[in-house]
């Protein structure tokens, strides 16, 4: 059985959670983390799924404004995909960015996952475009 919980910055935790996102996000596009960006992270609310101490997903949320936060670094270890794990990391997220106050939930979605966010109740807003190399959307959810 999987639980949700915050991630401590700085902890055994995180760690695992970076080494996930470097895996499933950035490796793939040759792409590393800098110790510059990771610090950015710092105030955001890190959520992980584990099963036991093996963390299995993750996502950052970063408040954008008063009303916004954007939903960063989604990732499902690769042998999940499908499972369903991805979508109770959303629904934790979004309960999270609720409680904190947001009305929305933005992202930019690789244009791959952007069915996977269609089917979580999330709207595309505006054109493709590119970042990190991949086409993107942005996509929205009131929450």
């Amino acid at each position: 059985m999987d639980t949700m919980r915050i991630i401590e910055y700085g902890s055994c935790d995180h760690q695992a959670m970076i080494q996930l996102r470097d895996r499933i996000l950035r490796k793939p596009l040759g792409l590393v983390f800098s110790p510059e960006y990771l610090r950015q992270e710092i105030n955001d609310v890190l959520i992980g799924c584990f099963e036991e101490e093996r963390i299995l997903g993750c996502c950052i949320l970063t408040p954008v404004n008063d009303i916004t936060v954007q939903l960063r670094q989604m990732a499902v270890d690769e042998h999940l995909h499908g499972k369903g794990t991805g979508s109770r990391i959303l629904s934790f997220a979004e309960e999270q960015a609720r409680n904190s106050g947001f009305a929305e939930l933005m992202m930019h979605a690789r244009k791959v996952a952007a069915p996977f966010y269609i089917r979580n109740g999330y709207s595309v807003r505006g054109e493709e475009f590119v970042e990190v190399g991949i086409p993107h959307y942005e996509m929205f959810k009131r929450l």
